[in-house]
């Protein structure tokens, strides 16, 4: 069924399932004193750059620019920071899920199993999310913990004639939970998540189908995932396993959805994109390659070297405000890598 007749049927039910879920803690509040930003630098191809000093960035907020009130120049060993791979068996067909697991036991295998940053791997199934308990660097600890993990046939596609919203709801819950899992714990932290990304449900109609109502309860998500995901310092990867067989449509549509979204009135399902949400929280979507060990890789070439920014967010005037961030870095031949904007709420005094 092309794509447009198949988000026609599927929106209206969202109404009882992705559309009316309500978020799972409340985050839509304003951030805290100080926001921190992770910033990575790079040239059009190459590593991160490092080297450079405070007076190189501008920080911009909605277009102002803003004091830097804190600055360093990390890598990985020099900050508490982990990593966690997530591998998605909701979004990503039963046979391609063996594909994957083959690449991320190269991945983990190679370097002589070593990892330069710890790591724990997480299994997103129908059945929720099993995530594996402790940290390490040694990537042959990793791989038994993949060889003993079994993933079983998925029965949504069985219990649901509308398999694509279930698939929207059960992927929006599981972030949730993985960032409220992940606020409690130190440091930054890059969650990389191999999967073609959730149904979109955003087709050129989707539009007319979501309500006044709906499109409050879908800002509510938007606003409460980029308040998480910025209060746990978690920078989000989109790693699509399926290479040259995804259809360049379904890969690039997302790109639409990328500009903040503003007001209620605005917003449709595909702003919670897996692949929105990771670029605008300072990540990478990964496309038209399948060699899923090396954009692991590519992924974690992120924490050879950053900066932490910290600057005092601007008051804001109305509930759910958005701001957009912008930094530039006075070399022309480079690009600041980090997230794009938060929300912010009005002081109760």
């Amino acid at each position: 069924m092309p794509l447009r007749i198949s988000l026609f049927f599927l929106l209206p039910l969202l109404s009882a399932s992705a559309l009316s879920a309500q978020p799972q803690s409340s985050q839509s509040q304003a951030p805290a004193d100080k926001i921190y930003l992770d910033v990575v630098v790079t040239r059009k191809s190459g590593p991160p750059i490092s080297g450079l000093q405070q007076q190189d960035f501008t920080l911009l907020d909605n277009k102002a620019p803003q004091t830097i009130s804190s600055f360093k120049a990390l890598t990985a060993t020099q900050a508490p920071m982990e990593i966690l791979i997530v591998v998605d068996a909701v979004n990503i067909d039963f046979e391609k899920v063996a594909y994957v697991r083959e690449e991320l036991d190269k991945f983990l295998r190679g370097n002589g199993a070593h990892l330069a940053v710890p790591t724990s791997l997480a299994f997103f199934t129908d059945q929720g999310t099993q995530i594996q308990e402790g940290l390490t660097t040694d990537g042959n600890v990793l791989s038994d913990v993949l060889d003993k993990q079994t993933v079983s046939l998925r029965s949504i596609r069985r219990s649901s004639e509308y398999q694509a919203s279930d698939r929207f709801n059960l992927s929006i819950q599981a972030l949730h939970e993985l960032a409220a899992r992940e606020a409690s714990r130190p440091g930054r932290k890059m969650i990389l998540w191999i999967s073609p990304g959730w149904p979109l449900l955003s087709g050129p109609s989707a539009v007319s189908f979501i309500d006044s109502k709906q499109e409050q309860q879908l800002f509510a998500n938007v606003v409460d995932l980029s308040t998480q995901l910025l209060r746990a310092h978690i920078t989000l990867y989109g790693i699509d396993p399926l290479g040259a067989t995804e259809s360049e449509l379904r890969a690039t549509y997302y790109e639409t959805f990328l500009k903040g979204v503003k007001e209620p009135s605005h917003v449709l399902p595909a702003n919670l994109a897996l692949q929105v949400l990771a670029i605008q929280s300072g990540g990478l979507a990964l496309n038209f390659n399948n060699d899923v060990a090396s954009l692991l890789r590519q992924c974690l070439a992120d924490t050879q070297a950053y900066y932490q920014i910290s600057f005092d967010p601007p008051p804001a005037s109305k509930r759910d405000e958005y701001h957009q961030l912008e930094i530039k870095v006075a070399k022309s031949d480079v690009t600041a890598r980090t997230r794009q904007g938060y929300y912010s709420e009005p002081s109760p005094h």
